[in-house]
């Protein structure tokens, strides 16, 4: 045995377990380190909490202020990391597990307001005229700034039957307008509505990604492709997204096996990319997504896969931008946080995901923005990432950091001409008269429009009814009437019609009135056409 060289090697293997020894007691260390200062810093939270229960010159809560400190760290983050209390949890879990009695709204609190994020289809606040976006001020004439989310529930619950007054400050508009919602049960369903635009074309709405709507969406198609239907116009506007699982499910019933759907990627969580598994019940027909500033999220997922699997064209307005995945943890008190984990890819790369830098605030704000800079109005106001460049399965040019950017692009129908509609419909005027009126009227009108189809065809208002309206406007509000010009008392016809039929017939009346003068949904049958 050469001795030298066995020295020289024992010296090395010495010096080598010595530095890994010191390496471990300098991760040690430095991790001691971390958890003393996170010590300190937990103590010192817990010494101001200490002198406020002791000191401060009012009755305060002091557990409702650790809550607050929670949900001011989560916030810091990015906008949609989130703290719910037991309660929060336990009111949720109610509403998921079957039907509930209330006023039918998922809301934010944002910077103390309590913001609209979309109205169940059918329920009450739909009903009444509440709509995606609305900030709620005030209720039964108790202002509601600064409310915290428990208190919310509690007080937008109640029995059915009972009515509670809510003040809405829209945006866009100046007013605070009040809006009287009578509770009711509330409908846990998720595709709102599928019928037969034409000979050819489907329609489906779905409202939120739940549960149940992989299965409501089979049973959607199956009904409709017995009916001839060869396209469809899948229409995912105001849904403000909801289930991962429940995106890809919808998004296996048109893509092939094996097309990608989206892709997940974090700091700390496995890269993960989702693909069609299977035989789709719609693969091979025509499609067109309907989207607007409201679609968000799981909206966004599918919306995505659809555009950049050259599957189907995207029509609308650019979505929300949210592409953020969170996840939820349990605390021991059965409080629970919704932590974003990752980021979510569509299949060419991009994440949709707006900036938030400038603050919660400012990201939900972008959203009156596009409006009030005429990007609602006006495709040449759209500022698209020119650094975010990705490319769909055929080549064709798409952007990531902003949302979805249609690929025929739908402005908003929104302009002075029509002021004088704004003042009418944005009051519960509208809703409250299509309801007495079809209620008064309802066994005179199934006698004349016995089913959809009949009514859609053949209902006209007249010009007296419009006046009556007025009337009713006036009533209900104390202001003079607006003089209508042709456009404006044209579209409130198109409305009062809908919600008449909605009364009469449901959902389906609605949507296909609406329908048949719809900007998006005409773009749509254009596009199909093509």
């Amino acid at each position: 045995m050469n001795t030298d060289r066995y020295n020289r090697w024992m010296i090395f293997f010495y010096l080598l377990i010595a530095f890994l020894l010191g390496m471990t007691v300098t991760v040690h260390f430095l991790n001691s380190k971390k958890t003393i200062t996170r010590n300190a810093h937990l103590q010192k939270l817990n010494e101001v909490l200490n002198y406020i229960d002791r000191y401060y010159v009012d009755s305060i809560n002091v557990d409702s202020l650790y809550d607050v400190s929670i949900n001011s760290i989560l916030q810091t983050l990015d906008p949609h990391s989130s703290y719910s209390s037991a309660e929060d949890n336990k009111i949720l879990m109610e509403s998921l597990e079957g039907s509930f009695e209330g006023v039918g709204i998922q809301f934010n609190i944002m910077n103390d307001t309590l913001m609209v994020i979309s109205t169940i289809s059918g329920g009450p606040s739909e009903k009444a005229g509440i709509r995606a976006g609305d900030r709620m001020v005030s209720v039964d004439g108790e202002s509601i700034i600064g409310i915290t989310s428990e208190k919310a529930y509690k007080l937008l619950r109640g029995k059915k039957g009972t009515k509670v007054k809510v003040g809405i400050k829209r945006p866009g508009f100046d007013e605070v307008y009040t809006y009287e919602i009578k509770r009711n049960v509330i409908p846990i369903y998720t595709v709102d509505v599928s019928f037969m635009i034409n000979d050819q074309t489907g329609y489906i709405k779905i409202n939120e990604f739940g549960s149940t709507t992989v299965e409501e969406f089979q049973k959607a198609i199956k009904k409709l492709k017995q009916q001839g239907m060869k396209a469809m116009v899948l229409d995912l506007r105001g849904n403000a997204g909801g289930f991962l699982d429940a995106a890809v499910g919808v998004c296996d019933e048109l893509l092939p096996n094996k097309q990608k759907i989206v892709s997940i990627e974090g700091l700390n969580v496995r890269p993960e990319i989702i693909t069609a598994t299977r035989k789709g019940d719609f693969e091979s027909g025509q499609v067109v997504v309907l989207i607007d500033d409201y679609s968000a999220s799981a909206s966004e997922i599918v919306a995505g896969a659809v555009q950049d699997n050259d599957r189907g064209w995207i029509v609308g307005r650019r979505s929300f931008g949210k592409g953020l995945v969170q996840r939820q943890f349990e605390l021991e008190d059965n409080s629970t946080i919704r932590l974003t984990t990752a980021r979510y890819h569509t299949p060419s790369g991009r994440c949709i995901q707006r900036d938030y830098k400038k603050g919660t605030e400012a990201y939900y704000e972008e959203i009156i923005n596009r409006l009030m800079n005429g990007e609602m109005e006006s495709v040449d106001s759209i500022r698209l990432d020119s650094t975010q460049i990705f490319h769909t399965s055929n080549g064709r040019t798409v952007y990531g950091g902003g949302g979805i950017m249609p690929d025929y692009f739908v402005p908003l129908q929104y302009s002075d001409t029509k002021s004088s509609f704004y003042a009418v419909s944005n009051t519960a005027a509208l809703v409250q008269y299509a309801f007495h009126y079809a209620n008064e009227h309802k066994d005179a009108l199934l006698k004349q429009y016995p089913d959809v189809k009949t009514f859609c065809n053949k209902m006209i208002v007249s010009d007296k009814q419009v006046q009556d309206l007025l009337q009713y406007y006036q009533t209900l509000t104390k202001n003079e009437p607006p003089a209508l010009n042709a456009e404006s008392k044209k579209e409130l016809k198109v409305w009062l019609k809908a919600l008449i039929g909605r009364n009469l017939f449901g959902d389906e009346a609605y949507y296909k009135t609406l329908n048949a003068t719809d900007p998006v949904v005409l773009k749509a049958l254009e596009v199909l056409k093509k």
